[in-house]
């Protein structure tokens, strides 16, 4: 799949979650060029703090293939996963990691930590920060949390 697309995928996730008032993070996650799995931040509607769109996107794609192995799955994303996230990632066993906006207080794939390619794991997944794309994502996170701000 083109990375392009796959963004654009991920952003209109972003854009969903941004409109239902959560924070505004997208995931996508493809094999072969088809979308196994789409996912946006939802844990205020949800009231579960693990409802992050990667978690949300790991969920979907394996209920379409029916199985708890992502092998071979590319995984697209507006922020740099959490710590959370970054586990879930490996033990799903996702091949690459391409995500927008690096995360310096939370990111778990190389700005705070590198989960997903510690080699003490059994797995090691491949990141691909894309920053032609940085500055879209910072600006819907900015967007967001000023509204929140001026709400407050």
């Amino acid at each position: 799949m083109n990375i392009d697309y796959g963004f654009r995928l991920a952003f209109e996730e972003a854009q969903l979650a941004f409109e239902e008032g959560e924070v505004p993070v997208g995931a996508v996650i493809v094999r072969g060029g088809r979308i196994l799995g789409r996912g946006h931040n939802r844990m205020q509607a949800l009231n579960d703090p693990t409802a992050h769109a990667e978690m949300l996107a790991i969920t979907a794609a394996c209920g379409t293939l029916s199985e708890g192995r992502l092998d071979g799955c590319d995984l697209y994303t507006t922020l740099e996963p959490c710590p959370m996230c970054a586990g879930a990632i490996v033990l799903a066993r996702i091949t690459r990691l391409f995500y927008a906006a690096a995360d310096p207080r939370m990111g778990a794939c190389g700005s705070v930590i590198d989960i997903v390619r510690d080699e003490r794991l059994c797995r090691r997944v491949e990141v691909y920060q894309q920053t032609q794309f940085e500055k879209e994502a910072g600006e819907l996170l900015e967007r967001f949390f000023k509204i929140k701000r001026e709400k407050s």
